[in-house]
């Protein structure tokens, strides 16, 4: 059957994502029967199966859960002809998007803050990330919440886009197979310190090109403050331990001009960084600040990622 020519195909591929990236900024995440808790079932009846506390077995978990999900992008890719493949790749763009949720998020964070209510902040800050928040004040609530608002531009919204623009549907449904793995199993638990290990590693090496892109971004939205952001990007983001996670937070902290960066604890562990950026800790304002940059920084890589697609 002929699909349309090559030109067809690449052309349906950056409208795909553009549309997308629309349906997410307008819409959000689907309301009912996300796809995303479909693969999570998926993932986790799996693991049910073969969990053991073993590396090799954590690398079947991640094959078969990923290859599942990039292979039903191959099929949506090869069946379709170039008007379905733009429905499939925008379709699949809004579902793996999280840029306009991240945003509420936030935002709904800076309110709580903002109104001194310590209790409905530190309950929210389990919707942005894993941070123990028992014992945080609203300063370090807002810290936090800005740190995840940055990483999370590059998770959810850069890496996605990225991926798309270079493999199509199956770049879109499989780097966020991979992504809800590392948050599923990819944390340093007792149980999942050897059998999460292969997806924790696997999603650095999807993330290491989409964050430095992120933080790029970051520079060409800050204006005048581009080349502070450069500076901190390139000074800072080595004290973050995550290989990933440290380059956009960086560059955040060197657009917003603030000081990120400090002590964290999730599931009773400690982490301990240095600090990334110049200045006084983040305030609720600073926090508005950095949802905007976030969605500024996610409309650029749409852009870019069109223009990479075709």
């Amino acid at each position: 059957m002929d699909h349309g020519s090559r030109a067809d195909r690449d052309r349906a591929r950056a409208a795909g994502l553009l549309a997308g990236y629309a349906a997410d900024r307008l819409f959000g995440d689907p309301r009912r029967a996300h796809p995303v808790a479909w693969f999570g079932n998926l993932a986790t009846a799996v693991e049910r199966r073969i969990w053991a506390d073993s590396r090799p077995r954590g690398v079947v978990h991640l094959l078969v859960c990923t290859t599942a999900a990039a292979g039903l992008g191959v099929v949506a890719e090869r069946a379709a002809s170039a008007p379905l493949r733009f429905l499939a790749t925008a379709t699949a763009t809004w579902v793996v998007l999280g840029g306009r949720g991240l945003a509420a998020e936030g935002t709904a964070m800076a309110e709580l803050v903002e109104a001194g209510d310590l209790d409905g902040a530190r309950a929210r800050l389990s919707h942005l990330c894993g941070r123990d928040a028992a014992s945080l004040d609203l300063a370090e609530l807002t810290r936090a919440a800005t740190e995840s608002i940055a990483e999370n531009t590059s998770d959810a919204v850069v890496a996605p886009l990225f991926w798309g623009a270079l493999a199509g549907i199956p770049g879109l449904l499989g780097y966020r197979a991979l992504n809800t793995l590392d948050a599923m199993v990819g944390h340093r638990s007792p149980r999942y310190e050897r059998f999460g290990w292969a997806s924790a590693r696997a999603d650095d090496l999807a993330n290491l090109v989409p964050s430095r892109a992120a933080a790029l971004f970051t520079a060409a939205c800050a204006g005048r403050d581009a080349r502070r952001v450069l500076r901190v990007w390139r000074r800072d983001a080595g004290v973050h331990p995550s290989p990933n996670a440290g380059q956009v937070e960086a560059a955040f902290a060197g657009a917003l001009g603030v000081r990120l960066g400090g002590v964290n604890r999730y599931g009773g562990a400690v982490s301990e960084r240095g600090h990334l950026g110049d200045g006084d800790p983040p305030r609720p304002a600073d926090l508005r600040r950095a949802v905007r940059l976030s969605l500024a920084v996610g409309a650029l890589a749409a852009v870019a990622a069109a223009v990479v697609g075709r």
